[in-house]
């Protein structure tokens, strides 16, 4: 990273002993263009197609840069200083580098670890707190759907990779332009400032197509966070020049996929877990819920379904009963006065109605009422004496009243308040009478409502007959 840096401050130098190559049709001084387009024009080239140290370049390095910023925008890569060049170049942008050999990216560089962690240092003043929150985790989100990544939100402490709004100089030796130009940069994985993403607060950031979208900025920073470089492809995440569709339902384009998982394999490796085995002694649950007294438990891409079409003889792929929901569940409840049973994953939730997914999911877990800061509900059942739901996160608990729609006062508790005996962490839950039984690892607990303590504990195994 210390090259890098003396890269950029010696550029600046050498911007007036190196002038760039005029249009062809440019036949005296006059026909060239401005002299602040021309040190723009050198400016963006020392800044994105710089690939060595700018002392030992040749005195025709600048027009062999020029040639490959039109070969890599697909442009006539003619080395002259064109109109259709110059329009380009002042669009705003990553700016990240594009020269696939830039000392940002000297090798093929990727995370240890699945499992990485990010920290929000600052805001933005053009969105609320969970309007930017929102948008980061969904952006992460668009990359863990297609590999085994994982992303897990801290609020303090060291995170892999540190997120932050900042304007011109803003402490990494890479100041930010002022309004348009330079969006964003992010730096590769690695230790200290590596996977660490800064966004220009000069701009105007926003949650839909007006000014500059943070969700479709986002996206591509934490492409480099995690080891991509730009793309040539004008429809990949990862080309260069910012582009917002405005489409609330974003497909990560192929050519984004495919370098992703070159560098961490398909979600598949993760999620296409062997078929859990019925009586496993260290068979743990992802989620159960009951509705008409028959149980449907959720273990990695699977359920186990009782019903009269449905023999429990197996576990089915969740997605082949309801093609619409993820495949994997963090949680699940049922109303069963209103036929319905409610599917968690990440910070998302999903509605299915027999064999249907509803229509307006997902939706996301703060259109319950639940604060910013949970990004996913670990367990949850709903009481259909009380009318209430208990949300299980972490070592916290909330209760919902389905009635009223919203959150009840006195929320969150420590869930070992609300249900003595309990542990700290609960995976999955459901009630059966006057009994809650509360799962965590290869143990289940049955909780009494009316002792409120814990009567037995069992095998968790037990729940599927074993």
């Amino acid at each position: 990273m210390k090259h890098l840096i003396s890269v950029v401050f010696l550029s600046g130098a050498l911007i007036l002993g190196l002038p760039l190559p005029l249009p062809k049709n440019a036949t005296s001084e006059l026909d060239a263009p401005p002299v602040d387009d021309l040190l723009f024009a050198e400016s963006y080239l020392d800044a994105y197609y710089t690939s060595g140290p700018v002392w030992k370049r040749s005195t025709d390095s600048l027009p062999y840069q020029l040639g490959q910023m039109q070969s890599f925008f697909g442009l006539n890569a003619t080395r002259q200083l064109d109109t259709e060049t110059l329009e380009l170049m002042k669009r705003p942008r990553c700016g990240v580098p594009d020269m696939a050999g830039y000392s940002f990216f000297p090798r093929k560089m990727k995370w240890p670890t699945w499992n990485l962690t990010y920290r929000i240092a600052n805001y933005t003043l053009d969105l609320s707190r969970e309007e930017t929150d929102q948008a980061v985790r969904e952006a992460f989100q668009i990359w863990s759907d297609v590999t085994p990544l994982r992303f897990t939100r801290l609020s303090h402490d060291t995170a892999d990779i540190v997120i932050s709004f900042g304007k011109k100089e803003h402490g990494d030796f890479f100041p930010f332009d002022g309004p348009l130009g330079q969006l964003a940069h992010a730096f590769p994985p690695g230790d200290n400032i590596g996977g660490d993403v800064h966004f220009d607060d000069d701009e105007t950031w926003t949650s839909d197509s007006r000014a500059f979208n943070l969700f479709a900025v986002a996206a591509h920073e934490f492409g480099h966070s995690l080891g991509l470089q730009h793309s040539s492809n004008p429809r990949a995440l990862m080309y260069p020049l910012y582009t917002y569709s405005g489409s609330k339902d974003f497909l990560l384009p192929e050519d984004d996929v495919e370098g992703i998982q070159d560098l961490y394999g398909p979600q598949t490796r993760m999620a296409a877990a062997e078929t859990p085995r019925r009586c496993d002694p260290n068979f743990s649950a992802d989620a159960i819920t009951e509705i008409y007294g028959k149980k449907i438990i959720f273990k990695d891409r699977f359920m186990w379904h009782h019903d009269s079409q449905m023999s429990s003889k197996g576990w089915v792929v969740i997605r082949s009963l309801w093609p619409g929901v993820p495949d994997q569940v963090d949680a699940a409840y049922s109303l069963p006065e209103e036929d319905l049973i409610f599917l968690f994953r990440g910070n998302g939730f999903w509605a299915v109605k027999g064999y249907d997914t509803l229509s307006g999911y997902p939706k996301k877990l703060y259109e319950l009422g639940l604060p910013s800061s949970v990004e996913k509900i670990d367990a949850a059942f709903h009481d259909v004496k009380s009318g209430k739901t208990k949300f299980f996160s972490g070592d916290e608990l909330w209760s919902y009243s389905e009635r009223f729609q919203s959150m009840d006062h006195g929320y969150p508790k420590l869930a070992k308040e609300e249900f003595p005996g309990i542990v700290d962490k609960v995976d999955a839950t459901y009630q059966q009478n006057d009994s809650i039984f509360f799962f965590h690892g290869s143990v289940q607990f049955e909780y009494s409502i009316c002792h409120k303590g814990i009567t037995r504990t069992l095998q968790a195994n037990s729940v599927l007959g074993c």
